[in-house]
């Protein structure tokens, strides 16, 4: 357990699969990683990769077919009722649609408390906290009688915020916030998320499939194809010198603010592989251009191409 006494959360060889009746869905598979505490890592990669599974694994909303998970130097892989209760303190998460995670017939004060008094805090004291709750996020104290539906996008998401910080968490899984947002609205959010970062100390997992917001919160960038790390870096890092072919067409999807500036796109072809009993080999090798018959017959390991820099590819490790 190398990192255990430096990060705040360290995943090893973490796993989750799922039956179905046509086999074993592989939905996280084999995943590494670990972050010190008041740093993000991104989580990136093409939709059904698995980055929402993980961090809900991870937060033990999933248990885990495999692998350990370590909070603070602590093994939680398995917990009882009531450590988990005290983890939820935390651990929390921001969930993607702001509208879908709020219960329409609560009041903006009541969803906010509502962890609060689960956890049997007096109404007085909750109702003492809710101001600072509010104004931390940028909540105007008149919306606390406000519903959910009477509120924008960017408001109803700053709820969430909101409730996932009402016990000052350590430890924040980000699933895809702002993918819902208007492009305005989500500039106010990813700030709101880098403020409270810096104020609060938080570490965070941030989901998403957009680079250039992963690239502007993130510190390591780790990315996911079918259930597995295909590459893992510091996101300058990653950006600088992206390795896996995976990777490069990911990258070169990124629009580029310069109508002189052309970029060439890297267009994938071919059928994905099917995450349910996959076949041996890699994953993307059926995508790849640089694919030869060992990529069909074995699994490539994460290897390192330059200090804190992985990839999992027979081509791109000399």
């Amino acid at each position: 357990m190398p990192d255990q006494e430096k990060a705040l959360l360290e995943v090893q060889h973490l796993k989750k699969y799922f039956q179905t009746p046509r086999g074993t869905l592989h939905a996280v598979d084999d995943i590494n990683f670990s972050i010190p505490k008041g740093q993000t890592i991104g989580v990136v990669g093409e939709s059904g990769c698995g980055k929402s599974t993980l961090g809900r694994v991870v937060l033990h909303l999933l248990d885990s077919t495999d692998g350990r998970i370590f909070f603070k130097g602590e093994d939680i892989t398995q917990v009882d009722n009531r450590k988990l209760r005290e983890l939820r303190k935390q651990m929390q998460i921001i969930f993607q649609d702001p509208y879908s995670s709020l219960d329409p017939r609560f009041t903006v004060k009541a969803i906010i408390e509502e962890p609060l008094e689960n956890a049997g805090i007096p109404r007085a004291k909750r109702r003492e906290m809710l101001p600072e709750l509010m104004a931390t996020v940028g909540l105007a104290d008149r919306l606390a009688d406000s519903y959910p539906h009477e509120l924008d996008g960017g408001r109803r998401q700053r709820i969430g915020i909101a409730r996932a910080l009402a016990f000052n968490p350590d430890f924040v899984v980000c699933d895809e916030p702002v993918s819902a947002l208007d492009v305005s609205i989500q500039a106010q959010v990813i700030n709101l998320l880098l403020d409270l970062q810096e104020q609060r100390g938080l570490t965070y997992m941030f989901i998403s499939h957009d680079l250039s917001v992963v690239k502007y919160l993130s510190h390591k960038i780790m990315v996911m194809y079918l259930g597995q790390t295909v590459e893992i870096s510091e996101s300058d890092e990653l950006f600088a010198h992206p390795t896996h072919p995976y990777t490069q067409a990911l990258l070169s999807a990124v629009p580029v603010p310069s109508v002189k500036k052309k970029k060439e796109r890297i267009l994938l072809k071919g059928e994905l592989t099917s995450p349910i009993n996959p076949k041996p080999g890699c994953r993307f090798a059926p995508r790849c251009l640089y694919a030869t018959e060992r990529c069909f017959q074995e699994q490539p390991a994460l290897a390192e191409v330059s200090p804190g820099h992985s990839v999992a590819c027979f081509n791109c490790v000399k």
